[in-house]
């Protein structure tokens, strides 16, 4: 049940340093408690306490200086993931377009011609396939290139989230976000719509199938 409560493994190198960040913050978090509970049971059962002592000098320059340290050291790191989430790459291998709807989603390859379809929830079982996550037509990529994707709604709000990726995104009507991701392995992977758009919300599944370039080239030419 540990691969329960972790996250999902990795399949880009942006969200690899979001993990190491979240498990370098927690290390730090539970340092600071295990230190703090040992400073409280010390002074419950210290006798040897001046009670006259109201202040101190250097202790409250100590107490001020090492937590600016801390977040210091904590701020770098996450600084440089954040540039890096938004840094606007000078060659992309594919421009694609994600509209959400209510309730399926719409891909739209600006770099193929006239390759556009529907992407909606699997209503009768199929081999092989997961119930309530799986689609009729899946998001096909290739390998180990930059993808950047264009998402915006026709509707309501909703949020294009593939979290092996480290990708949520909102679908906002009227406007267009963007997100760059680079996929390191083959296989297919699933998301879900991550803000509640209504009736169906739990019903927008993400279906992302990752293939080599020469494969995804055939499938581009036969659609």
């Amino acid at each position: 049940m540990w691969y329960m409560m972790n996250f999902q493994d990795f399949n880009s190198f942006l969200y690899m340093y979001m993990i190491e960040f979240h498990d370098l913050s927690l290390m730090i978090l539970l340092m600071i408690l295990f230190f703090i509970m040992y400073i409280i049971i010390m002074f419950m059962y210290n006798l040897m306490i001046n009670k006259n002592i109201l202040h101190n000098q250097i202790i409250e320059i100590i107490w001020t200086m090492i937590p600016m340290v801390i977040l210091i050291f904590m701020a770098i790191p996450s600084l440089k993931i954040l540039y890096w989430m938004e840094d606007d790459y000078d060659m992309f291998f594919i421009t694609m377009k994600i509209l959400g709807h209510q309730w399926y989603w719409s891909y739209e390859y600006s770099d193929f011609k006239d390759i556009e379809f529907d992407s909606f929830m699997m209503t009768e079982y199929m081999p092989m396939s997961l119930r309530l996550l799986d689609v009729d037509n899946r998001l096909i990529l290739p390998v180990d290139f930059y993808i950047r994707g264009m998402v915006s709604s026709l509707d309501v709000i909703h949020s294009w989230a593939m979290p092996v990726m480290g990708v949520k995104i909102d679908a906002i009507p009227g406007r267009i976000n963007q997100f760059i991701m680079n996929i390191n392995y083959l296989g297919i992977y699933f998301g879900q719509c991550s803000e509640i758009c209504g009736l169906n919300h739990s019903f927008m599944p993400i279906v992302l199938e990752v293939m080599p370039l020469e494969m995804f080239l055939d499938w581009a030419n036969k659609n």
